[in-house]
């Protein structure tokens, strides 16, 4: 088990969440039940899925959760996608909220790559 607040995958996360939020509070009304709630739900479910991974005994459990919080991080970026496509953000909080969403994921890749080759603890008999 480790602290997620610790992790700084999670607090890019976090922090790109707030950011996500505040840009989509602009977005036109009849999104506010489709895509609006959408990429909300996508880009909270990083940073939760990082806390949830890091409550876990083991470390396959761990780099489940991480994997999962990778998937929503593409879902959040075809979102913003999406959204620019529709003009509900401008290019500049397009590619600022992008940016944030692909540094997570590279961190995230990184992540996983050493929970999953971190060597299990030896159990002494």
């Amino acid at each position: 088990m480790q602290n997620f607040k610790e992790l700084k995958v999670w607090e890019k996360a976090h922090q790109a969440t707030l950011s996500i939020y505040k840009a989509s509070a602009t977005f036109p009304k009849e999104e506010t039940y489709s895509l609006t709630n959408q990429l909300r739900r996508a880009a909270a479910s990083i940073p939760a899925n990082i806390a949830e991974g890091c409550g876990k005994n083991t470390q396959a459990d761990l780099a489940n959760f991480l994997n999962m919080s990778l998937g929503s991080a593409n879902e959040t970026e075809y979102f913003l996608i999406l959204s620019k496509d529709l003009s509900y953000l401008t290019e500049d909080q397009f590619l600022n909220l992008s940016s944030s969403i692909n540094e997570v994921k590279a961190m995230l890749i990184s992540l996983i790559s050493k929970v999953r080759t971190k060597p299990a603890p030896r159990l002494i008999t």
